[in-house]
């Protein structure tokens, strides 16, 4: 039986809101482990030079981000009787979970065959990630036909992603410890395989809760040439972009040399014991479990706060904040850990904020396409985001391990006074000029509320034409 997805009600449940939510959990349990430890695992524990290390992270983002589109463009012509995206998260979730546990695998091999696998092994879990990924995000476009309902969604979607990031931040350490009993490299491949099975159960949950509500009138056979210059033509989506892009390459950047940081910086060096400070959670742990507190007060505040200022000056406002916050922890002392908590977990909230508005616009994005086009592809839109997006993390990830290999740094020992200062150079002082940078950004950002709302009204009443002219329901394979 067809799907009725244009007669169904706009508003979401708290279970599909949830369900979808849980999505984003998946991922981030999946690329927080990647994200707070990949640098880390190689240079510190598989014994992979960092330069060589940024090399690799680099790279394989790049192909990983030209993945994007192209998945992006099949699921926008995929039919089947689950709709356009579901489906990926049903077939995709399991070589999701099997590549992530292959990164930390760590076979004994020659340096030369250690850098090999590494490039193998994270080239195959981007993928995999990006095969659920977008497929994860374009659906949020099609959930409702309702902004408002997207960014409800948006915002569940965000809170359950930094409980997922609070989890890896606050058990992941302890765990490849326990794991481990004294082998951190079979600690974190036991780790590994324990955040995978949940990355594959959770993006199950999503693909049997949610629903496709918007469907085109017809099969997408437009060519893909008219379907990017028409995305290319979208101003907001571009300036969104390049915004979003100088957001993640900061936060990226940041979090790739957190860890760094702190064992080398400010914990007095790698001969402190490093133990725990708080319950059974050591500095790193503390560090990542408030950051992704503040970024969930973020998500919280996030709709309240846009109905009050409006996503444009929302964003532009805390994106600022955060880059002053990171810019004064520059000038923070080793001992003033409590200080560097509290500056951490304020530039989160903001995060939390931005980062919900961020992929809500979006979707905002999708339907200004739509209204110009006729056509809705979400799935191009959204991957062409993550697109840029993902650059900009690979350049995020590899910065750090490029300038720790130009001051001299040397993995286990006591750094030099320049290792050190290029340590606070890529944990505050860039990251903070970015933010700005996308701060200033998003002043040519021009969807506003007003535009959005006659967007919405005009949407609906060309569906509700199509209806009334009795356009055919989309015939999906099986259905028949």
């Amino acid at each position: 039986m067809t799907e009725d997805y244009g007669r169904a009600d706009e508003r979401l449940s708290v279970t599909e809101k949830v369900g979808y939510g849980v999505g984003d959990m998946a991922a981030n349990l999946y690329l927080g482990f990647f994200g707070l430890f990949t640098l880390y695992f190689l240079t510190d524990v598989y014994g992979v030079a960092p330069a060589a290390a940024a090399t690799m992270l680099l790279l394989t983002k790049i192909i990983d981000a030209i993945a994007d589109p192209a998945v992006g463009l099949l699921a926008d012509r995929t039919r089947s009787r689950w709709g356009r995206y579901r489906p990926y998260l049903l077939w995709g979730a399991l070589p999701y979970g099997l590549t992530a546990i292959m990164v930390f695998a760590g076979p004994e091999l020659s340096d030369t065959g250690k850098l090999i696998y590494a490039y193998i092994a994270f080239s195959l879990a981007m993928l995999g990630y990006t095969l659920v990924n977008v497929p994860y995000s374009a659906l949020l476009a099609v959930i409702s036909p309702s902004a408002s309902e997207r960014t409800k969604a948006t915002q569940y979607r965000f809170l359950f992603a930094g409980l997922g990031t609070l989890v890896v931040g606050a058990t992941a350490r302890p765990l490849v410890d326990w794991l481990g009993a004294g082998d951190e490299a079979r600690g974190f491949f036991r780790a590994s395989i324990l955040f995978g099975v949940a990355a594959v159960t959770l993006t199950w949950i999503t693909f049997a809760t949610t629903r496709e509500r918007m469907a085109p009138q017809e099969a997408q056979s437009s060519p893909v040439k008219d379907d990017l210059r028409a995305l290319f033509s979208n101003v907001s989506w571009v300036v969104l972009s390049i915004g979003g892009t100088l957001l993640v390459i900061g936060l990226g950047t940041r979090l790739g040399s957190l860890a760094l940081y702190l064992k080398y910086f400010m914990t007095g060096g790698p001969a402190d014991a490093g133990g725990p400070v708080f319950l059974w959670m050591d500095r790193f742990s503390v560090f990542i479990t408030l950051g992704v507190i503040g970024q969930i007060l973020g998500t919280l505040s996030a709709p309240g706060l846009t109905r009050r200022f409006g996503k444009i000056r929302l964003m532009i406002g805390v994106n600022a904040i955060h880059g002053v916050l990171l810019i004064a922890g520059f000038f923070l002392s080793a001992d003033q850990f409590a200080p560097a908590l509290v500056l951490h977990g304020l530039g989160m909230l903001t995060f939390g904020v931005a980062l919900t508005l961020m992929f809500a616009m979006f979707t905002d994005c999708v339907q200004f396409g739509e209204w110009q086009t006729g056509r809705n592809t979400a799935g191009l839109t959204v991957s062409s985001s993550l697109f840029i997006l993902k650059l900009g993390s690979g350049l995020g990830a590899a910065i750090p391990g490029y300038v720790l290999a130009s001051t001299g740094f040397a993995a286990n020992v006591e750094q030099n006074a320049q290792a050190l200062i290029g340590l606070k150079i890529i944990t505050w002082i860039a990251p903070g000029i970015l933010l700005l940078g996308a701060a200033a950004c998003m002043m040519l950002y021009k969807l506003d509320r007003a535009l959005l709302h006659r967007i919405e009204q005009d949407l609906r009443k060309m569906r509700q034409a199509g209806r009334d002219d009795g356009a055919a329901e989309p015939v999906l394979p099986g259905d028949a």
